[in-house]
């Protein structure tokens, strides 16, 4: 399993990835649990993260970053998912959040607001979903209405990743509440000083309990029209355009789960006995495991090609639909079977394998439901 080295792997990446992964090791292993009582990371390690370059590297040097491509943020992901799991929001505020900055930001707004996120002195996240709109985007009701040079924001927002702690808050809003995509508008709202913004509590999910998942409240909050991200009735097109990068992402974040789960469950199996011998020794166990290898070994090779399709500017939306439908699903598959070989200690989460299972079922969901990914695909037909 460990032999495979992805074809877009470089000197200078393997480099960044051992970086990565000793980090998470020393500053990250220690607290986990710590940080799953408190539900959320604590803020030292944003800018511990930051001081060693591990977030935002795409930024160019001129708003304080690296100047990286999307491959160093796919090696930090990757270590991530190896080390301490998903309770860290820096995919969000790394790969989605500096992704529309760096996209649709003016030149003021990335002077602006990069160089903090870049240094872990900010801390983003985006707030599409509400109670009454997930994967269908353009039902949402939060209104952002024009008064003079500002807008005044109004509505709910549900599942946001870093939303209990994120100091910049990309919201899509209605600047046109009697259209549908036409009139969502993406507005950058600064909770440290904000009257009217109201964090709700961090949610109890059934996994990635690091992460503070929170519910968000606007109450007329008031903020620039400088803070609009590109024209007003611009924002669904952005999102759309965005969304294949967010569910690569995804992808990346199911590979190296199923590739984990393999690896660790040989090892188990190994050592644990059962009627005086290995495990492994049964045959349904090396089936299962030679079934499980065989889909970690595709998974890995379809995401690679995603990988160098997007980086040639040609992912598609809907093999990027294809990417976060089928390796959300394997994840799900290969760790269930994996917790299976565990016995009743793979019931237990003090063993990776479980917290992989309950981490893993949410990546069905969010960027978009997997029976959404099917009509995105069955649309290109």
């Amino acid at each position: 399993m460990t032999d495979h080295v992805s074809p877009w792997m470089t000197d200078e990446l393997k480099l960044l990835r051992d970086t990565a992964r000793q980090f998470f090791l020393r500053e990250g292993m220690p607290h986990v649990a710590r940080w799953e009582r408190q539900q959320g990371v604590d803020r030292e390690f944003w800018m511990k993260a930051g001081s060693l370059g591990l977030l935002c590297p795409t930024v160019p040097e001129v708003y304080g970053g690296a100047g990286g491509n999307i491959l160093h943020h796919i090696v930090i992901t990757e270590e991530q998912a190896r080390t301490i799991d998903k309770g860290w929001g820096n995919p969000v505020h790394s790969g989605v959040v500096a992704g529309y900055l760096l996209s649709y930001g003016s030149e003021e707004q990335k002077l602006r607001w990069l160089p903090g996120m870049v240094s872990g002195e900010t801390i983003a996240a985006i707030a599409m979903t509400e109670p009454s709109a997930g994967s269908d985007l353009q039902a949402i009701k939060t209104t952002a209405v024009r008064d003079g040079d500002e807008y005044i924001i109004n509505g709910a927002k549900t599942f946001i990743t870093n939303g209990g702690s994120a100091d910049l808050i990309l919201v899509a809003a209605k600047t046109d509440p009697t259209a549908r995509g036409r009139g969502i508008s993406l507005i950058v709202v600064d909770t440290r000083d904000c009257p009217g913004f109201v964090r709700g509590r961090v949610l109890d999910k059934i996994g990635q309990h690091a992460a503070d998942t929170a519910e968000l409240a606007f109450q007329d909050v008031r903020v620039p029209v400088s803070n609009r991200l590109g024209e007003e009735g611009s924002g669904f097109k952005m999102l759309m355009q965005q969304l294949p990068q967010e569910r690569l992402f995804i992808g990346v974040g199911a590979v190296v789960p199923i590739e984990l789960a393999v690896e660790r469950t040989v090892e188990y199996a190994k050592d644990r006995e059962l009627y005086g011998k290995p495990l492994l020794d049964l045959q349904n166990t090396r089936f299962e495991l030679a079934e499980c290898a065989t889909v970690a070994r595709v998974a890995r090779t379809f995401i690679d090609s995603c990988i160098e399709k997007h980086l040639c500017g040609e992912l598609d939306s809907a093999t990027a639909a294809m990417a976060k439908l089928w390796l959300t699903d394997m994840q799900c598959q290969v760790i269930d079977r994996c917790l299976q070989l565990f016995g009743g200690y793979g019931y237990m989460r003090e063993y990776p394998i479980a917290r992989m299972y309950a981490d893993a079922r949410v990546q069905r969901i969010y960027g978009g439901a997997n029976e959404v990914m099917k009509e995105v695909i069955a649309r290109s037909l």
